[in-house]
């Protein structure tokens, strides 16, 4: 398969890109790139390869599903510039 430069310009309008003089000859020679590169990953034999989800081999860590407060109110609240009946105070944006 291969990319012409009409398949540029429809892409473009389509993306709604604005292209110029130069650009449709160059992202027609680099897509063409990118598909011939795609196309030889495709004669690559994989028959008995095991799918893959990750390169790394990573366990998620597992925690209990409790619901807790974090009990850290004040804490938190001691480090903002305002704070009133255990909220942040904000400036008012709407009148």
């Amino acid at each position: 398969m291969a990319v012409t430069e009409q398949n540029i310009i429809k892409i473009a309008k389509l993306a709604r890109l604005r292209m110029y003089d130069g650009d449709v000859a160059h992202y027609t020679k680099e897509l063409n790139g990118i598909v011939h590169w795609i196309e030889q990953l495709q004669e690559v034999n994989t028959d008995g390869v095991e799918q893959m989800t990750s390169v790394a081999d990573l366990a998620l860590p597992w925690r209990a599903d409790v619901v807790t407060d974090g009990n850290k109110q004040e804490q938190i609240l001691k480090n903002a510039p305002a704070s009133d009946y255990g909220c942040f105070l904000v400036p008012k944006v709407i009148e």
